[in-house]
């Protein structure tokens, strides 16, 4: 049966109490099936309240995913930024698992002085001794995956993080469909990126959606806006249905749960029942 998951990257703005628990209950009160947990600046959630909240969202029905600090960056040329890094991408994982959340979004690095082979190097020795120090924690479950990139500066087009994935089995990619329209000069071909992935044998697609706007030179850029047709979502829904796919789409939109229900309604309307 296709299973796909709809809700806002963080807690909902209409809810009225605004911790995790609070964000949880607007989103069943809303009749969406997942939530992201923003740690935008820090891991915020401690080990005994992300039991609770896994518990919680379990009784709920909801699908929890995790991103990881946007401060994270693995190209660094400080040595006290990439172990920061490496620390907030553990601590990600610690409380994911916890939390019984399936995967971990990372915004993963910016070039700096590296071209794309070099990074994707660098990266293949951080991601590794993370994956290992989880192992020894005990961290089995909960995925790392590396986000596609809208910032021509930072890792994360789709064919270069499809690529490292490649050679490390234990990385998987979460799409933004968004940052993938902005990397791609204002255009997206659904069917193709779902053509990729399909080689990656993916349990469950983690993705974000939402809206971008033009800079003053007319260029799509990596401006999070409510949903519009830039990109299209319509496309993008009857795709997944064609192909069955089991996915999660998380809204980055500022409008957060307004827009997931609108993304839902679009798939109801094309047929799929929630």
């Amino acid at each position: 049966m296709l299973k796909i998951f709809l809700g806002p990257g963080g807690v909902p703005v209409s809810a009225k109490d605004r911790s995790t628990s609070g964000g949880l209950e607007r989103v069943a009160e809303l009749g969406l099936n997942a939530m992201e947990l923003e740690f935008v600046r820090k891991v915020y959630l401690n080990p005994i309240t992300a039991k609770e909240i896994g518990k919680k969202a379990a009784d709920l029905g909801i699908r929890l995913s995790i991103h990881a600090p946007y401060f994270i960056n693995l190209c660094s040329e400080k040595k006290e930024v990439i172990a920061a890094s490496k620390r907030m991408i553990f601590d990600s994982a610690s409380i994911g698992e916890i939390v019984r959340a399936d995967a971990i979004a990372i915004h993963s690095a910016y070039y700096g002085k590296f071209n794309s082979e070099q990074a994707s190097k660098i990266l293949e020795e951080h991601f590794q001794e993370v994956w290992d120090k989880m192992k020894e924690n005990g961290i089995r479950k909960i995925e790392l995956r590396i986000e596609t990139m809208g910032r021509k500066s930072q890792f994360g087009g789709l064919d270069e993080v499809l690529e490292f994935c490649k050679e490390v089995k234990f990385v998987q990619p979460y799409i933004d469909w968004a940052h993938l329209f902005v990397r791609n000069y204002g255009s997206i071909n659904y069917s193709e990126v779902f053509d990729k992935l399909e080689g990656f044998k993916i349990g469950h697609i983690n993705s974000h959606f939402e809206g971008v706007k033009k800079d003053e030179k007319g260029n799509y850029v990596d401006i999070h806006t409510p949903i519009n047709s830039h990109p299209p979502f319509e496309p993008l829904a009857k795709e997944i249905l064609k192909r069955k796919i089991d996915i999660t789409i998380i809204s980055e939109s500022p409008l957060l749960e307004q827009d997931s229900l609108k993304m839902k309604g679009i798939l109801e309307k094309l047929g799929h029942g929630f």
